[in-house]
């Protein structure tokens, strides 16, 4: 579970860092992909930059369960993405997708550990 988890929050940091450099550099890339400088753009990258710090964070937290809402935050939001985008060709929505299932294993791993280790009644794994 801790690997998956670890493996999750590697990922957003991985993809994260540079999006976030290349929105506020304004890259070529970023306005391709994200369109030209906006406030909602702007929004975007306060978002971004949120879920890279909580991730960054959350890779030195003992308690593995905080993990858990900034996960099915991104789950929600990335699978809403085509719906919203009104696309399913756009590169970020295709790594939208491909994240949120990295995600969604990952918080069914906490679930289950979190299930087993209440049914023994031993001290929940999913509190260390």
């Amino acid at each position: 579970m801790k690997k998956m988890i670890r493996l999750s929050l590697l990922i957003n940091i991985t993809v994260l860092m540079p999006v976030c450099w290349g929105l506020l550099a304004d890259a070529t890339w970023t306005v391709d992909v994200y369109g030209a400088e906006t406030a909602a753009r702007g929004i975007l990258l306060s978002m971004y930059s949120a879920i890279l710090v909580l991730s960054i964070l959350l890779l030195f937290s003992r308690n593995v369960l905080l993990v858990v809402p900034l996960l099915l935050v991104q789950v929600i939001y990335k699978l809403t993405t085509p719906f919203t985008v009104g696309s399913f060709s756009n590169p970020v929505v295709i790594s939208n997708i491909f994240i949120a299932v990295m995600h969604i294993a990952t918080l069914s791993f906490i679930w289950r550990e979190c299930q087993r280790s209440v049914s023994v009644r031993s001290p929940p794994a999913c509190e260390n």
